[in-house]
């Protein structure tokens, strides 16, 4: 793993736009280079060339240095089982009221490599992307180590897929629990609501990130989020004979609506917090969250 050359001043110079965005709810000053479920990547350095993945602020240093500590390990498992990924670090920032900040460190990537562009500008290579994604998925995702294969998390880079999403990191014990606090995620719904969504949403969502079959389905469903539907059938064919049942247009879009019901009525839930947050209790809702179009 390559240790990013962003200086410290760069991601504190950025960490200070993003507070200063927060305060003013405003982020249109920041520099917006991709949307996730749970967070903005960002373009830090002078010369906008590193991508920065902001997590939810930590309430103690220790439980961020997990954090960095289990996503160091998930770099080192992807390498493991095959998966070319992006160079990444993991960078902290404590801010003034003792919370710390990890952002995740990357080089911005020409935008023709990104996965998702790369398909709509050459459906042949898409083609070709799809089919390697696949055969990564069938051949390392399993209950230990899981993946969010989605093709807005992968590039190509010197012909090769290259992973880009690395701040979930799926990983589990030989036991089956989960190395992911997802508490880091929780922070961001009203405290009322996290008991329910720890207990009965969250499991759900770890275990299809854990089951091939899920995992590339959901690569499948998320082309048509992304007006790709023209390369649902790649992943259908590259995935026939390898999985049951195996996959059909029926699934495939039941899948999609499914997801962003779930996904749509937690970032709904978020918006109102955030409302209430700023228009009743008068203060800065402390989190970045995607728009309306992730969805």
């Amino acid at each position: 793993m390559t240790i990013s050359a962003i200086s410290a001043a760069d991601l504190e110079a950025l960490e200070r736009d993003v507070l200063t965005a927060l305060a003013a709810a405003d982020p249109s000053e920041l520099t917006l280079l991709g949307e996730g479920e749970i967070s903005l990547v960002l373009a830090g350095g002078e010369d906008r060339s590193w991508a920065c993945k902001r997590l939810p602020p930590f309430a103690t240093p220790e439980r961020a240095d997990r954090y960095a500590t289990t996503i160091e390990r998930y770099l080192d498992e992807l390498t493991r089982r095959g998966i070319d990924v992006v160079d990444t670090t993991v960078r902290r920032i404590t801010g003034d009221d003792g919370r710390t900040v990890l952002y995740c460190v990357q080089p911005v990537l020409p935008t023709d490599a990104l996965g998702v562009t790369l398909a709509r500008r050459d459906p042949e290579l898409g083609r070709e992307l799809l089919e390697r994604i696949v055969d990564l998925i069938l051949g390392s995702v399993d209950e230990r180590f899981g993946l969010d294969a989605q093709l807005s998390n992968w590039a190509l880079v010197d012909g090769r897929p290259t992973h880009l999403d690395v701040t979930t990191p799926l990983l589990r014990t030989d036991d089956g629990v989960p190395l992911l606090d997802t508490d880091v995620f929780l922070a961001s719904l009203p405290w009322l609501l996290r008991p329910a969504v720890r207990r009965f949403v969250v499991p759900g969502i770890i275990d299809r990130y854990h089951d091939p079959r899920v995992v590339v389905l959901d690569l499948a469903a998320n082309l048509l989020r992304e007006r790709l539907d023209h390369l649902v059938p790649v992943v259908v064919s590259a995935a026939d004979g390898r999985i049951v049942p195996p996959l059909d247009d029926r699934t495939i879009r039941r899948d999609r609506r499914l997801d962003a019901v779930t996904w749509g009525a937690l970032q709904a839930v978020r918006r109102v917090d955030r409302t209430w947050q700023r228009r009743v209790r008068r203060r800065p809702y402390p989190f970045l969250i995607p728009s309306h179009r992730h969805t």
